[in-house]
């Protein structure tokens, strides 16, 4: 299976009719989207890393969710229950976000979710987002001291590989 992640802003009126829109082009196109708030994300290898980790969950049955998209949510966010997860989720309003597109044949939704976001480098880990990350993955301060707050995304990187072992 491809996968294709796309990064940028999309203005959001309707959270609801987004999500419609998102489900109609994963029908059409046979492919799974999962679409997450690129400010709980602390780079481009973070969310590459969570999605290799839920595909190969669900490869060997060892998914906590049904959906690979809500696969997805739970390791990009290091928590095993869908409800704390949905914290990375989007909101009405100006997103900053990752569109995870996975399957045989990802060129034509690829080009179509295009057409909805101004793409745009908002995966890497910028001081605007410390804090968000910080609390998302319940980063203590003696975490840092100990490593140095240039190391966050390090530390988010672990919580998502600790998620097979929280299982």
């Amino acid at each position: 299976m491809n996968t294709e992640i796309i990064s940028g802003v999309v203005q959001i009126e309707d959270v609801g009719n987004f999500l419609k829109m998102l489900n109609e082009v994963s029908k059409k196109y046979r492919v799974v989207i999962q679409v997450l708030d690129a400010d709980h994300i602390a780079s481009r290898e973070h969310i590459s890393f969570a999605v290799e980790k839920a595909k190969k969950a669900v490869q060997e049955g060892r998914n906590i969710a049904k959906d690979l998209g809500i696969e997805i949510l739970l390791y990009a966010s290091g928590k095993r229950q869908i409800e704390h997860a949905m914290s990375m989720g989007i909101h009405p309003g100006k997103n900053s976000v990752a569109i995870v597109i996975i399957g045989c044949d990802t060129s034509d939704a690829t080009c179509e979710m295009k057409s909805v976001i101004n793409e745009y480098p908002v995966l890497d880990y910028t001081e605007h987002k410390k804090k968000k990350l910080i609390k998302t993955f319940n980063i203590t301060e003696a975490e840092i001291r100990a490593v140095g707050e240039d190391k966050i995304p390090e530390l988010v990187l672990e919580r998502v590989a600790l998620l097979d072992v929280m299982k």
